[in-house]
């Protein structure tokens, strides 16, 4: 068993049909642990799920708006009953609205707010007594280089994933003494479909836009296996004494 085995364990993983979310949900099933993944793309989440499964690892997919309290309160339900506990939560699900505050829609501020803020906090709500009683484990915060560093045209997520990054600060206060660790991750640009969105949003070629992202030390944009292989790393023992942080992974972009 290596340092990062995560056998025995059961892990949730929001937004985990696609992008880091898809890299993730396989890596910690080939890891051992047994796979909830929650979504609202209802095709690419059966298809995660039936990978796992198909390679002999235990997973489900739940179809979850995790800005919901009913939906986040079933998923976790769902894991306890199918799995018998809950020791990771990957509260990794995000979206962006590449805008000032001045062009933003009140509704578009409200949405992302719902579903990078609301969404961990829910999840983290109906999870945390789950996790302690199975003795303890990590929640994973899905940040980013933009709330540490804030960027243009931005307004609503850099805010939403400020925000992220302080929760997780309180979170990690609150609930050491259960056994919990709570971390945050802070990507710089992965090659995720979320990316090509922002392209799309910004009226910009994917090509050229990816292009320009990739402008850092290492001259190159992230992959959702790089930023996977460090949320196992949060979730396993190999961080045990590891809390409260927010762990940097951007190619060199914030430095």
């Amino acid at each position: 068993m290596t340092a990062h085995s995560l056998d025995g364990k059961v892990a949730l993983i929001t937004g985990g049909a696609s992008g880091i979310g898809r890299a993730a949900a396989l890596l910690f099933a080939k890891e051992g642990a047994a796979v909830g993944i929650l979504d609202v793309n209802e095709g690419e989440g059966k298809s995660a799920a039936e990978e796992i499964r198909a390679g002999g690892g235990r997973a489900f997919f739940e179809h979850a708006d995790v800005a919901r309290a009913d939906d986040c309160r079933r998923a976790v339900e769902r894991a306890i009953r199918k799995f018998g506990g809950l020791h990771i939560l990957f509260n990794n699900a995000g979206i962006i609205r590449r805008a000032s505050v001045t062009r933003l829609s009140e509704e578009d501020w409200s949405r992302v707010m719902d579903v990078n803020v609301k969404a961990v906090f829910l999840l983290s709500k109906f999870a945390i007594p789950e996790i302690a009683r199975s003795g303890g484990g990590s929640i994973i915060n899905m940040g980013s280089g933009w709330g540490l560093s804030a960027g243009a045209l931005a307004a609503a997520y850099c805010a939403s994933k400020g925000a992220v990054v302080q929760l997780t600060r309180a979170m990690a206060i609150d609930h050491g003494p259960e056994k919990i660790r709570v971390n945050c991750l802070c990507p710089g640009d992965t090659d995720t479909p979320m990316l090509r969105e922002e392209a799309r949003q910004l009226g910009e070629p994917g090509d050229e836009f990816l292009a320009k992202t990739s402008r850092r030390p290492l001259r190159r944009i992230g992959t959702p296996e790089e930023i996977a292989r460090a949320a196992l790393y949060l979730a396993s023992d190999a961080s045990k004494f590891v809390t409260g942080t927010a762990l940097v992974i951007d190619g060199g972009g914030l430095a």
